[in-house]
């Protein structure tokens, strides 16, 4: 596929890993073998991400809601993202900062440790920013940022009239960071499944009828020039 060279620099992309069930039954595997190859594939276009110049991508690995799923499909998910906390995430000479959105609390102290010394440990980089959504719901997000600043309203530091848009995205996971230019979803769902309810208010969608597993480079090449194609007029004509 043709492209300019700087045809993805700069963009914020929000990823909906969808699909990595279908694909294992498809080929009568275990859900647990999508989602082995569904992390691997999460790996590739994270690296290909960096390559692009892209400034920021979101993506959603493991929802609030996906705990109701069999305990042996959860727990597989957990030790994979373990795995890759361990070994994945090599990120020490490259310009690579990671990020974790999601209420951590719940999960093995083990995991969280290691997810702190990735924030921490990568907080200096300056390069594309990799933020990794695990237990993780939009609307918990926006519950969590409105209770912050009610604490702070009760607590006599701020009024009512001071919470604005801008106090309460300030309070969000993403603080600080670019909202998703467009996000994207495999597998021919259309929805976006409670994944960044607040920052998607104008972001563009881009659905792609393949599942996760089989998600490539090139792939991602077609959803960014489909979203280059889309005017953004944010409200106006």
């Amino acid at each position: 596929m043709e492209h300019s060279k700087d045809f993805a620099k700069g963009l914020s992309i929000g990823i909906i890993m969808d699909g990595n069930g279908r694909w294992a039954r498809s080929r009568g595997l275990p859900r647990t073998a999508g989602h082995k190859k569904g992390a691997q594939v999460f790996q590739d276009i994270a690296d290909y991400c960096d390559e692009l110049g892209v400034e920021s991508v979101y993506f959603y690995a493991f929802s609030t809601e996906n705990w109701k799923r069999p305990a042996e499909e959860v727990g597989a998910i957990m030790r994979l993202f373990g795995e890759y906390l361990i070994k994945g995430f090599d990120y020490e000479n490259r310009n690579v900062r990671i990020c974790f959105m999601g209420d951590r609390t719940v999960l093995e102290p083990k995991l969280q440790e290691l997810m702190n010394k990735l924030e921490r440990d990568s907080a200096c980089k300056t390069g594309l920013t990799i933020n990794i959504a695990i237990n993780y719901g939009g609307r918990p997000e926006i519950v969590r940022a409105a209770q912050s600043l009610a604490a702070r309203a009760a607590a006599g530091e701020l009024k009512p009239e001071d919470i604005t848009e801008e106090a309460l995205s300030a309070q969000m996971y993403t603080a600080g960071q670019k909202d998703p230019d467009f996000i994207l979803r495999p597998s021919g769902e259309k929805r976006l499944s409670n994944f960044m309810l607040w920052q998607a208010a104008y972001s563009e969608l881009v659905e792609m009828d393949v599942l996760w597993p089989d998600f490539t480079r090139d792939d991602l090449d077609a959803a960014i020039v489909e979203f280059n194609r889309r005017s953004r007029r944010f409200g106006g004509l």
